[in-house]
């Protein structure tokens, strides 16, 4: 099996991120509920960010919470919330301990208020951490982000701050949740489908794409080492041939 320790540390991704899959119907074929998938997804995440961590990732952006998810069953949205919450009071030491630094994206304040001050409490405490940074996608939709980027641009053409004609790509990104974060360079996502979801849909634009057949809750350092051996095999173009890029 493969180990972290296998990885060639020169050639990582810099930002990676994941459509963290499948922790319902792993429970379902335990003859569990989906909550017991949920609560084992929680422990994947930890190793996860843990081992990403320890190899040299800069940035992690993990899709936690979706727009689309605030239509699920009003246990399962319940259960969810208290377990951000609970994993954030847990992790804290560590994030310090691994230099993580917590970052979030997404309409947050449609979360409990709960949620949110504990969110807001340990992203204050690791602020000043400048190893990782793990991003939480929550309440996070990329239609609705680019929506709003729109919206705001719209505004400030409209007050004369900015010109149309000055519209330009770095323009877009100032104006995203992610404007603080690098384009993603490799997207990982388990449990055998072949969708993007709504997730980070300008940011993915050169991404490579990663699917592994995989319950979330069974993802684990080898598929993780796989997975990121995998992107490094790869040759990235971005719209050159290969004998431009020697």
């Amino acid at each position: 099996m493969s180990k972290i320790e296998d990885i060639e540390v020169s050639n990582l991704p810099s930002h990676l991120a994941i459509i963290m899959d499948g922790n319902g119907r792993w429970a379902k074929e335990q003859g569990k509920h989906r909550v017991f998938g949920h609560e084992n997804g929680v422990k994947t995440v930890k190793n996860t960010v843990e081992n990403c961590a320890k190899v040299g990732i800069k940035y992690l952006t993990l899709y936690t919470f979706s727009t689309e998810n605030w239509n699920r069953p009003k246990i399962e949205i319940e259960t969810l919330m208290r377990l951000l919450v609970s994993s954030l009071r847990k992790e804290l030491k560590n994030f310090n301990k691994n230099n993580i630094r917590l970052n979030t994206i997404g309409n947050i304040s449609a979360l409990p208020s709960k949620a949110n001050r504990e969110l807001k409490e340990v992203m204050d405490k690791t602020r000043s951490n400048t190893g990782m940074t793990l991003t939480l996608a929550l309440s996070y939709g990329s239609r609705e982000e680019l929506q709003s980027a729109v919206k705001a641009i719209a505004i400030k053409v409209k007050n004369n701050i900015i010109s149309p004609e000055n519209i330009d790509e770095t323009i877009i990104n100032n104006h995203l949740y992610t404007h603080n974060l690098p384009d993603v360079d490799l997207l990982i996502r388990t449990s055998g489908e072949h969708r993007i979801s709504n997730f980070l849909l300008w940011q993915i634009a050169y991404a490579e794409l990663y699917f592994i057949n995989v319950f979330w809750p069974d993802f684990s350092e080898h598929h993780l080492v796989e997975a990121i051996k995998n992107y490094q095999n790869r040759e990235r173009r971005f719209g050159k041939t290969s004998e431009q890029l020697t």
